[in-house]
């Protein structure tokens, strides 16, 4: 494959489902210890990563689950953030400044904090109770994430004797690294080929459902965006039809993604309305390229680390073709804001 490690990929995915038990003790002892909600409070794009997790345990768990933004939280606080909260803080630099803000508040709040980090020695990596770290970079970090944050959620759900069968997910996604290395490898052929489809337009409209949502929302704003500067429109195709659809016409590039989560109709609808009247409508599937052999309830769960672990192949390719390397920035680390 083009520009790609496996080994280091296996690696650092490896260590990602290898912190199951230190995640599942952490939860346990603070849902023992009497916590009464679980915060995801992450910075910018790692949210984002956060979100399939979230929605899972609000729509499957009867645990009182939160996501906010850190930069608001400094300033306002929550009435349902307290002593007896758990709080999930990603960050793969370990020194996001709104999250760092936010951390000496948390102290003074008495919330649990638990940080998932990249790097060690970090405010975060070394404030965190406890601090989880497994190292990646930018073109790993998302489906580590993708993984810590299910972790996080199945944990809670087993903590409260909503989920039976956590011991034998938790030993399947063990073989998530290999199923993800073996997509990637089912992509490739066609990278390119996408690819092109990015490069060939300075705008692009991006849809998806369901947890894959989230994914549609990253890669628009956190690949093409910051990383390409490409101008995106991600848009929840729940609202596709509340607005966004006034501006589709020949040439404007919709992009769909889907997945395996069960909300495909919503997908569907896009689907059946785009081709009409875009010539410039691309689906990308997760259900072409993950191996049949992946337990179905995993391709349901990680269905956007599955998708992200494709679209890093779709990356490594436009960066080429634009002559742009994903890393080149023109503000982000390198101006004062």
């Amino acid at each position: 494959m083009f520009n790609f490690d496996p080994d280091r990929f296996i690696r650092i995915q490896s260590g990602a489902v290898a912190l199951a038990p230190r995640i599942d003790a952490a939860i346990g002892e603070a849902i023992a210890a009497g916590a009464e909600n679980l915060y995801f409070l992450g910075t910018g794009g790692v949210a984002y990563l956060m979100e399939p997790a979230v929605q899972y345990l609000q729509r499957n768990s009867t645990f009182p689950t939160f996501i906010d933004f850190p930069a608001e939280l400094v300033i306002t606080g929550s009435a349902n953030l307290t002593a007896r909260s758990i709080v999930v803080m990603p960050s793969l630099s370990g020194k996001t400044k709104e999250s760092v803000a936010l951390l000496a508040k948390l102290k003074t709040i008495g919330a649990r904090v638990i940080t998932l980090v990249g790097h060690a020695e970090t405010p975060l990596g070394q404030a965190g109770d406890p601090a989880l770290v497994n190292f990646a970079a930018d073109d790993t970090s998302s489906e580590s994430f993708y993984m810590q944050a299910l972790l996080v959620a199945l944990s809670v759900m087993k903590a409260r004797g909503e989920c039976p069968d956590y011991d034998a997910i938790v030993a399947q996604m063990a073989g998530l690294p290999q199923a993800f290395l073996a997509t990637k490898q089912a992509f490739e052929p066609k990278a390119a080929d996408y690819a092109r489809i990015i490069a060939g337009s300075d705008y692009h409209m991006f849809t998806a459902a369901g947890n894959m949502w989230p994914a549609a929302n990253y890669y628009a704003t956190c690949i093409l965006e910051e990383m390409q500067w490409i101008r995106t429109r991600p848009v929840h195709a729940s609202d596709f039809f509340h607005g966004p659809l006034e501006l589709i016409e020949n040439g404007v590039s919709l992009i769909l993604f889907k997945g395996e989560d069960g909300y495909g109709e919503l997908a569907e609808r896009v689907a059946s309305f785009a081709p009409k009247y875009t010539d410039k409508f691309t689906v990308l599937d997760t259900a072409d390229f993950v191996p049949r052999d992946t337990p179905a309830r995993l391709r349901s769960l990680l269905a956007p680390a599955f998708m992200a672990t494709i679209l890093e192949r779709l990356s490594a390719h436009l960066e080429k073709m634009r002559s742009h390397p994903l890393v080149t920035r023109r503000y982000y680390n390198r101006v004062e804001y």
